[in-house]
């Protein structure tokens, strides 16, 4: 059976929920720190999986109560594209 502490958080990267905890203590971070130390959020997907998990995870975490919280952001494509063009189908 899989510990909590085991399970993957940001599949792209494989960041596990250890990893995130550490480092939140390590570094007393918010969740862009997090993502910039472990690379959470920073994978092919750009964060739209995994970012809900990494702001829950450094609120129950984060033992620095002054610090404004800031949501993890994502980036969403640079200009949408059709599946044809992605599969190389040529429209008429």
């Amino acid at each position: 059976m899989m510990k909590q502490q085991e399970i993957v958080v940001c599949r792209c990267e494989e960041v596990t929920v250890e990893q995130i905890v550490k480092t939140i203590k390590e570094h007393s971070c918010l969740a862009r720190e997090v993502k910039l130390r472990t690379r959470a959020g920073m994978g092919y997907c750009g964060g739209r999986t995994c970012r809900c998990l990494v702001d829950r995870i450094v609120e129950q975490f984060q033992t620095n109560q002054d610090v404004h919280t800031v949501p993890l952001g994502y980036q969403p494509p640079v200009r949408p594209i059709s599946f044809a063009n992605l599969g190389g189908v040529k429209s008429e």
